[in-house]
């Protein structure tokens, strides 16, 4: 069974809906109205949050499962953490500016190699066995 990658998932679906309530609440505070998808400093750096979190998921979400099934539960799900981690880094330093962002993108984006090259190494050595 994969509970803990099931569990991590969920969490990070749960990071993603949090990023959308942001951008709705900063869309409110600073008046930018909907079509808009700029307008205020704040609500573009939430917007741009949010739309990277997005665009990370079709990466780490499937090299998370892969993993957990090619190479076992707690080692995915502990990558997961981290790539959860580095989106809450990545969230707390956009926020207050563009330049602090780096941190937390170079942490996810190490979690998800890791997780995407893991997979790909168990399922090239079963492939050749």
């Amino acid at each position: 069974m994969y509970h803990l990658t099931a569990l991590v998932t969920l969490l990070a679906i749960a990071f993603y809906f949090f990023t959308a309530i942001n951008v709705s609440r900063l869309r409110t505070k600073t008046g930018v109205k909907v079509p808009a998808m700029s307008g205020h400093p704040d609500f573009d750096r939430a917007f741009r949050i949010q739309m990277n979190t997005l665009e990370w998921m079709p990466i780490f979400l499937p090299a998370l499962w892969l993993f957990a099934v090619y190479i076992g539960d707690a080692i995915a799900a502990g990558m997961g953490v981290v790539w959860i981690i580095g989106r809450i880094v990545y969230f707390v330093g956009y926020s207050q500016a563009a330049a602090k962002r780096g941190t937390g993108f170079a942490i996810q984006v190490l979690a998800a190699l890791v997780l995407w090259m893991g997979a790909l190494g168990a399922v090239v050595l079963r492939l050749v066995k």
